[in-house]
């Protein structure tokens, strides 16, 4: 970064800046160049430009959510996962419906009112397993509680073991209760980098295939990315633009596509793959390039789980998002620590004179009605 400030790249960055001030759409190529040769303040500047299009500059929105694993079981096998087992070694669990009730309630008590499922590829998990399991938790919370149920890569992992299309299984889910199904399990979206670490998931183009009919579905969905193993410039960039073409695709179509982004930080510790992490500044200029980039999509989060009160300084990169978590073994098991004292965090943004509000998970339009 900033390796060469020559005349002819300050005219490009200053006309890049010019145009993102505009309103213009900047291309992966200016994306690279922003990386290389910006200045955090140019990154900041420009990303603040961006995020002003859709949100007051000095506002911020949280919630307070748990990830509840339901099981550690998974055939996977990523390298940079240090939560997983396999099947018939020891440690594996699945959770009984009365552990699963008793972890949202205590989240309620705590003041919160979304829950992720998170719990990888179980083989001996059949689809009612979900259905059931989603279609109790609307029955006893309603909406009084909403859930992300399953990320992409589960979903379609159990759609495969069930023999489903991605629309049935997903048709399948929506008439469970299910209003959500998030973009977990991209990690990093290129080919090789899924060969690299994660071989036996599926296909960066069967991901977006899978995401095309959750939202065709009528639920709603999310895009995530995971940042710190050994992925290059060029990976982190194909996944941006693959993100944002997908998204342009939903709003041709007059899908609403992706609610938000969000980003995390690998940790490494306890993996296979081991490894260092990234520095929270590298971390602050790619939450500021995705911002840039990703100009079709409304959410830029920031990840408090895995950066702690570091995050909260990606508000000033361009994001205005974020969840204070109050439990997910999966990053937990690799190092990630958590707060509970949420409203000491909630002082570190109001400090940097941002003004906080909850925001609630909302029902789809498309299920609005339902």
């Amino acid at each position: 970064m900033l390796v060469d400030r020559s005349a002819g790249v300050q005219q490009t960055l200053a006309e890049v800046a010019e145009r993102v001030k505009g309103g213009g759409r900047i291309s992966t190529a200016e994306a690279r160049l922003l990386w290389e040769h910006a200045s955090d303040e140019e990154l900041r500047r420009m990303a603040g430009m961006v995020r002003a299009r859709f949100h007051a500059p000095k506002k911020a929105t949280y919630m307070v959510m748990r990830i509840i694993n339901y099981t550690n079981v998974c055939v996977a096998q990523c390298d940079y996962c240090a939560f997983y087992v396999l099947p018939n070694q020891a440690g594996g669990y699945v959770l009984s419906r009365e552990d699963v009730f008793a972890k949202v309630d205590e989240l309620l008590k705590l003041g919160g009112d979304l829950v992720s499922f998170n719990g990888g590829f179980n083989p001996r998990l059949p689809l009612h397993f979900y259905a059931d399991l989603f279609a109790a938790v609307r029955e006893r919370y309603g909406d009084r509680v909403e859930f992300y149920a399953l990320t992409i890569a589960e979903f379609m992992f159990l759609a495969d073991r069930a023999g489903l299309s991605y629309h049935q299984a997903a048709a399948a889910m929506r008439d469970a209760g299910v209003h959500w199904i998030t973009g977990g399990g991209s990690e990093i979206l290129t080919e090789d980098f899924r060969k690299r670490h994660a071989k036996f998931k599926y296909t960066v183009a069967q991901y977006f295939q899978a995401q095309r009919a959750i939202v065709e579905t009528g639920m709603r969905t999310t895009a995530t990315m995971v940042i710190g193993f050994d992925e290059t410039l060029d990976e982190r960039l194909e996944h941006l633009e693959r993100t944002r073409a997908f998204q342009d695709e939903c709003l041709e179509d007059d899908w609403d596509g992706l609610f938000s982004f969000l980003c995390w930080t690998y940790k490494p510790y306890g993996t296979a793959l081991g490894g260092m992490e990234i520095t929270p500044r590298e971390y602050w200029r790619h939450i500021a390039l995705c911002r840039i980039y990703l100009d079709n999509v409304k959410h830029m989060r920031t990840s408090v789980l895995t950066l702690n009160e570091d995050a909260f300084r990606a508000l000033e990169y361009g994001a205005n998002d974020f969840d204070l978590p109050v439990e997910d073994e999966v990053t937990q098991k690799a190092g990630a620590t958590i707060d509970l004292d949420l409203e000491k965090l909630l002082e570190v943004p109001r400090a940097m004179g941002y003004e906080v509000e909850y925001r609630h998970a909302e029902r789809p339009p498309a299920l609005a009605a339902a």
